[in-house]
């Protein structure tokens, strides 16, 4: 029995009952894009799907509008996958477990995939409707946004004819995007070597943080489980004797990390236990605002394999002491804005390499090169190389702008108040779709998601009710 049957508009919690059904955390989205692919082919609609799983489905402009400019409805079918500690899921096989708690859809133990599902949904319920008014509609259906964009990077607008586009990857009811930051993956990979040392082995773990997405959520000054773990390992050094035998946290570049564990051999482990419980003590009242659980432990450990050496183990140490997180500089032009930072999301260790990737953004491109720079000069002097990923533009504030002037008529007349227009530090599709189609009237919005990127993230149903009706007037006015 479907448990979104119930809610209105049906169609819509129908196919994202459908959609949550199919794994799809980002590169691994071909499921997903198949049952898009058979969805057109069951209603005879136009459609494209590439190597990368982007997929593009059109429907003909209904009767009265085949003189209409055509319009873009675009989101992206991947999802970023977190589960709660004690969750059992497999989410690279199993489809999600949805649940209705009030005015509100939760997937139970994992994230709900809303960011970006309910674009997906929604657009699906436009193409399988006969009865809604619109101009020449091309569904735009993109993968792998969440870790960089890397489906937008690479995808074929020549099908596309339309010069204005709907982007339904917002995450709060009113704001209208128009403008965000540019970014990239940048990956610091330090060789280690590995010897013999005799001590205690030990694994010390930071975890209890709140987390969150490091563009929507990094000025919320939320600690970064990874560089906490840093700063023990940096305290430590001057207490006892150690090498480290791993460091791994993070799932996401673009999440800030929840938990990071070191696997390490001490001379003295109860210098490692003091110095664990001094910081872990001010960790809580750092953020007793912020992360109020979080939480350091040690316990003793099997390594699993030799400890790095003397100069591996510095070098780490060094990378995670020393490397710039998050916040670097606010705008001067727009209060309250971000408009540069970087966030160490993944922290992976290898038989003969550490890996650390940074996602680094700017709405200002000579900043966002400034943080790479920095990076990179800070990883060759620890022997180290970088490389850099799903790099992607910014996207310009449009100072004339018909389709905004359009929603924000729309949304007061549906409201009785005005939008937020707003530009953001998070990276949206926009930004590439702008820079491969010139001349692109673009606007982002969405319904109300909160805690997007942990498994607390939950999608507010009259938000997706209201949200809807304003798309379906907005392709309605487009005649």
């Amino acid at each position: 029995m479907a448990v979104l049957e119930h809610l209105e508009p049906k169609n819509v919690f129908h196919f994202f009952e459908k959609l949550a059904a199919i794994p799809h955390g980002s590169t691994n989205t071909k499921a997903i894009s198949d049952w898009c692919v058979k969805f057109a082919e069951e209603r005879g609609l136009e459609h494209y799907q590439d190597d990368k799983n982007n997929v593009i489905i059109i429907k003909e402009a209904t009767p009265g509008y085949e003189n209409a400019a055509p319009v873009i409805v675009q989101g992206h079918l991947d999802m970023v996958c977190e589960k709660a500690p004690d969750c059992m899921k497999d989410m690279a096989t199993e489809g999600l477990d949805l649940a209705v708690e009030g005015d509100t859809v939760y997937a139970k133990g994992t994230t709900l995939g809303g960011d970006d599902g309910i674009a997906v949904a929604m657009a699906l319920a436009v193409l399988d409707a006969s009865d809604i008014p619109h101009p020449r509609f091309e569904a735009v259906f993109t993968t792998d946004e969440e870790i960089g964009m890397l489906g937008a990077v690479d995808i074929d607008v020549s099908p596309l004819k339309a010069r204005r586009m709907l982007n339904i990857d917002s995450e709060v009811e009113g704001v209208f995007t128009v403008s965000c930051a540019g970014g990239n993956m940048t990956r610091c990979d330090l060789p280690v070597y590995r010897e013999a040392f005799a001590g205690s082995a030990l694994t010390v773990r930071v975890s209890g943080l709140i987390g969150g997405h490091s563009g929507v959520e990094i000025d919320k000054g939320r600690a970064n489980s990874s560089m906490l773990l840093g700063r023990i390992l940096c305290a430590l050094a001057g207490k006892t004797a150690f090498r480290l035998v791993s460091v791994n946290g993070g799932l996401k570049d673009n999440a800030i990390p929840r938990e990071t564990t070191a696997v390490l051999v001490a001379q003295d482990a109860d210098a490692v236990r003091d110095v664990c419980s001094t910081l872990g003590a001010a960790f809580t009242s750092e953020f007793r605002t912020t992360d109020p659980d979080v939480i350091v432990t040690v316990e003793a450990a099997d390594a699993a394999s030799l400890p790095m050496d003397k100069d591996s183990t510095d070098r780490i140490v060094c990378l995670l002491a020393c490397a710039p997180n998050g916040i670097q500089v606010m705008s001067a032009d727009m209060p309250g804005l971000v408009q540069t930072s970087l966030n160490l999301g993944v922290l992976v260790t290898e038989e003969k390499r550490v890996l650390a990737s940074f996602c680094v953004r700017s709405s200002v491109e000579t900043q966002k090169r400034m943080l790479v720079e920095r990076l990179q000069a800070l990883t060759a002097r620890l022997g180290g190389t970088t490389a850099i990923f799903g790099d992607y533009p910014g996207w310009e504030y449009q100072t004339e702008s018909p389709l905004r002037e359009l929603m924000v008529e729309v949304y007061r007349e549906q409201y009785g108040r005005d939008p937020k227009v707003e530009a953001i530090h998070a990276g949206v599709e926009c930004g590439m779709f702008a820079d491969k189609i010139p001349g692109l009237d673009c606007v982002s919005f969405g319904p109300d998601l909160t805690e997007i990127h942990t498994y607390r993230e939950k999608m507010h149903i009259a938000s997706v009710q209201r949200t809807y009706a304003m798309l379906l007037e907005v392709l309605r006015r487009m005649k």
